[in-house]
């Protein structure tokens, strides 16, 4: 039995690494940077006062995602947004593999195109050590979630880590995936 490669990673193996491999001249395909996991978390704010808005959000994550999101607790409390430590405050999941390489096929196929007045994906979501993120107003792009269902639009964070430490490198992979950046 043959196992399903993901669109995305066939080209990474077979497109892009020969491509930075003589962009950069690496001398040795383990210094050509390669994305490592991605992150997508929700922050559902209003989860101390309803519940079921939390239970709508790890239920959206995880049609998106493919897999069970973690809920997430308050590491401190704060009084002003009447967060008491160990509240449960959001979601996240951590996609590896193949499960990756297809949720980012999806976002910059699928998801990505389907935002309103879209203008491009700005650069200024590097962190300085070659992760970027990027953030969304709302998960209803992804065409996995029921709009009948979601009790509520939330946005989420999606971070895509690198093994590379500079910027630069990570924004050259980024770009090679399809990423629409702003001119």
């Amino acid at each position: 039995m043959t196992e399903i490669r993901p669109r995305l990673k066939e080209k990474y193996e077979k497109v892009i690494v020969k491509q930075l491999m003589e962009e950069y001249k690496y001398e040795n395909i383990m210094q050509v940077p390669k994305l490592k996991k991605i992150t997508i978390n929700m922050g559902v704010g209003s989860a101390t006062s309803n519940q079921k808005e939390l239970e709508s959000a790890v239920k959206d994550l995880a049609r998106i995602s493919g897999q069970k999101p973690v809920v997430t607790k308050a590491k401190k409390s704060i009084a002003s947004f009447k967060v008491r430590e160990g509240n449960s405050i959001g979601c996240k999941v951590t996609l590896r593999g193949n499960r990756m390489y297809e949720f980012l096929d999806r976002l910059l196929n699928i998801a990505i195109p389907r935002i309103k007045d879209f203008r491009g994906v700005s650069r200024k979501g590097f962190d300085g050590n070659g992760n970027f993120t990027l953030g969304l107003r709302e998960q209803t792009i992804f065409p996995e979630v029921d709009l009948e269902d979601s009790q509520v639009i939330k946005g989420m964070n999606i971070t895509l880590t690198t093994n590379v430490s500079r910027d630069k490198d990570s924004l050259s992979l980024i770009e090679k995936f399809g990423f629409p950046f702003k001119k």
